[in-house]
C-alpha cells in the first residue's frame, strides 16, 4: 500500500513537460528579442505611432526606457529558463503546485492589465488583447490540472 502511494507521487502529470517546454520556448524567444531588438519588438507589439510616444522625449528618458525594457526582456528570458528546468521535475505534487502558481500568476497579470494598463491612454486599446492572452496562458495550466484531477479521481 505504501509503495503505491510513493509510485503515485513519482508519476508525472501528463502534458506537464510539453506545456512547460512550450511556455519556456515562447518566454526565452520573446525575452531574447526584447533584450536585443527592443525598439523592433515594441513596434511589432504596439505599432509605430504608439512606440514613438512611449520612447520618451529626452535622450535620458529614452535611455531609461530602453534599459527598463531590456531588463524586462532579461527577466522574461530567465523565467523561460526556469520553466525549462522545471519541465524535468517528475514529482506530481510539485507539478500540481507549480501549475496552480502559474494559473495564479497569469490571472493576476490579466487583472493588473485590466486595472492599470486600461487607464494608460496610449495603451488603451491593447490591454484587452494582452489580458486575453494572459487568460489563455492560464487556461493551458487549468486544463492540465483538470485532466490530472479527472485521471486521479476516475
Amino acid at each position: 500500500m505504501v509503495f503505491l502511494h510513493y509510485l503515485h507521487r513519482a508519476m508525472s502529470l501528463p502534458g506537464f513537460f510539453i506545456i512547460c517546454m512550450l511556455h519556456s520556448i515562447v518566454a526565452i524567444t520573446c525575452g531574447a528579442l526584447m533584450v536585443f531588438y527592443t525598439k523592433e519588438v515594441s513596434v511589432l507589439g504596439h505599432g509605430y505611432e504608439i512606440t514613438s510616444k512611449l520612447q520618451g522625449s529626452t535622450p535620458h528618458d529614452q535611455l531609461l526606457i530602453q534599459t527598463s525594457e531590456s531588463f524586462s526582456g532579461l527577466l522574461l528570458f530567465t523565467i523561460g529558463f526556469v520553466l525549462f528546468m522545471v519541465a524535468f521535475v517528475k514529482e506530481r505534487d510539485f507539478q500540481s503546485f507549480f501549475a496552480k502558481g502559474c494559473v495564479l500568476l497569469h490571472v493576476s497579470m490579466a487583472i493588473w492589465r485590466i486595472s492599470f494598463e486600461g487607464k494608460v491612454e496610449d495603451l488603451g486599446h491593447e490591454w484587452l488583447r494582452q489580458a486575453l492572452g494572459d487568460i489563455m496562458l492560464a487556461l493551458s495550466w487549468v486544463f492540465l490540472l483538470a485532466y490530472s484531477w479527472r485521471e486521479k479521481y476516475d
